[in-house]
């Protein structure tokens, strides 16, 4: 038999995840930043060692997605939006969280809500990087090799995909003056 539990967070229950927040940075402000992604990754080997509802570990893919965002060489996360990705990390780097880990079914509850805050935090970077992830695996696909051995960098997706808008550009372009259509530019003529 499951239970289906719905929570919804008011402005104040927010805030009061927003200042837990604060405190973890505070208290982690000392760390260097491997030392809160190893301490942040340390959740990813101890949450599958205790019983946690489906709801935590669901999660937990998009902490793994968050550590990957810093660490990955290839991806060369600016260093503004990695500290935008630290501060998020520190939550999960400070043993002092909102509800202590060791605590039974629910004792990691706190942690599943912060890293949807963070991920929502962080979309416009995760996006990318999961777009990003895609190329590299389409690349190394196609090259026949492990997608771990493929030496692509952030700069080789930025260009592909700079490539890729002014193909699309071009091609609406031409679909737009094609046959069939009504509309005809007036100042300029596609030859």
């Amino acid at each position: 038999m499951s239970l289906d539990i719905t929570i919804q967070l008011d402005d104040a229950d927010l805030d009061h995840f927003i200042e837990a927040m604060k405190r973890a940075q505070a208290n982690v402000s000392n760390l260097a930043p491997q030392a809160i992604v190893d301490a942040a990754s340390k959740l990813l080997v101890d949450v599958p060692r205790t019983r946690v509802p489906h709801f935590v570990k669901d999660r937990l893919q998009s902490l793994d997605q968050m550590i990957q965002l810093v660490i990955d060489a290839g991806y060369g996360l600016p260093d503004e939006d990695r500290h935008r990705v630290l501060s998020c990390l520190a939550y999960f780097a400070d043993p002092d969280d909102i509800i202590p880990d060791s605590v039974p079914v629910i004792g990691f509850l706190d942690d599943a809500i912060m890293i949807e805050l963070c991920v929502r935090e962080l979309k416009p970077e995760i996006e990318a990087y999961s777009d990003f992830v895609r190329y590299r695996n389409q690349e190394a696909s196609r090259r026949g090799v492990d997608p771990g051995s493929l030496k692509t960098e952030r700069v080789d997706w930025l260009e592909t995909r700079r490539l890729e808008a002014h193909e699309n550009m071009r091609r609406r372009r031409r679909d737009g003056y094609g046959a069939g259509s009504n509309w005809s530019p007036t100042l300029f003529r596609a030859r």
